[in-house]
């Protein structure tokens, strides 16, 4: 059929290019490869965060400018001077949206020494060309990420250190890549990590210790709070800041702790622990399930677990 245009309109025929350069008919046969997909769930979840941060500085400007408002009319301040005050806040909201179009890329730090190396990269002390702070930077080799398969884990550390906003949590400032590799830009924590501080000073007065488990039960609780596990918890990932409180870092092996990993870590457990479980809900007649497991999953567990029986059974009789 012909579109008007030269061009031959395809899809109220449903057909499609076969081997040899005609064309077949059929359904529409939709065929993506996992990298085609990993890309279209990333630009996905990119559209809807760049949406839904645009839609929430929206909201916190008009926020601030009722709040401008509000206080003008309580001081009573004339007219005039509060039309100008909205046209001040409106020029620092300009520059400011400005200042947060503006891309960060390596060019705007000066590199430092080198502080501390890993598998896939390094960890260097850098200075912002602009304002001087000192700043913690992870380099991450993308070649060796991919070789080695850990391109979850940085994109889980990188996301979960956006997300969280904690005292105990080392803070992320600024992220991006360019063609070799990724840049994570976080605070400089001076004070090192505990297994250093273990080994300078080999036992610990009851007073530190009991200030330092104290503060690494705080960092791990906001960690769950914010419904994740860190999975990676040893002196080496206890950092120490400049007035020596205790920080968190190092999140590469954190997972979501929500119903879906509860079912996974049900199903992980040993056979024991679910027979006993088992029996005791049908003992007590309880309906409630343990662990948050989906109710569908549970019974499916134990009709299997059921038919095991009764195959071992029959096994053991016949023999």
């Amino acid at each position: 059929m012909d579109g008007g245009d030269g061009t031959m309109r395809l899809g109220a025929l449903n057909l499609k290019p076969d081997r040899v350069g005609g064309f077949e008919s059929g359904p529409d046969v939709s065929v993506s490869s996992p990298v085609t997909r990993q890309k279209a769930v990333a630009a996905k979840q990119f559209i809807e965060n760049h949406y839904k941060n645009y839609l929430q500085g929206l909201q916190e400007r008009k926020e601030r400018r009722r709040a401008l408002q509000r206080k003008a009319q309580e001081d009573q301040i004339p007219s005039e001077e509060q039309e100008e005050m909205m046209r001040t806040l409106e020029r620092r909201e300009t520059e400011y949206m400005r200042l947060q179009r503006r891309k960060i890329g390596i060019d705007d730090f000066e590199q430092l020494t080198v502080i501390g190396k890993g598998a896939f990269g390094e960890v260097r002390l850098c200075r912002a060309k602009g304002t001087g702070e000192i700043y913690a930077m992870k380099k991450l080799k993308k070649s060796e990420m991919l070789s080695r398969g850990q391109v979850e884990h940085v994109r889980s550390e990188r996301n979960l250190l956006a997300e969280f906003d904690s005292r105990f949590i080392v803070q992320l400032h600024y992220s991006f890549q360019d063609s070799d590799f990724l840049y994570l830009i976080m605070e400089y924590l001076p004070g090192g990590d505990i297994m250093t501080l273990l080994m300078r000073e080999d036992t610990l007065s009851e007073d530190v210790a009991r200030f330092y488990i104290a503060e690494g039960i705080l960092a791990i609780h906001s960690i769950h709070q914010h419904n994740y596990i860190h999975r990676d918890i040893k002196p080496d990932n206890l950092i120490l800041d400049k007035t020596g409180h205790l920080k968190l870092s190092e999140f590469g092996l954190c997972k979501p702790l929500d119903d879906k990993y509860s079912t996974l870590l049900l199903e992980n457990d040993d056979l024991t622990s679910q027979e006993s479980i088992s029996e005791t809900e049908e003992q007590s007649g309880c309906d409630k399930v343990p662990w948050l497991m989906p109710k569908e999953q549970l019974q499916q567990w134990k009709r299997n677990r059921r038919a095991l029986v009764i195959l071992s059974r029959c096994l053991f009789n016949s023999s």
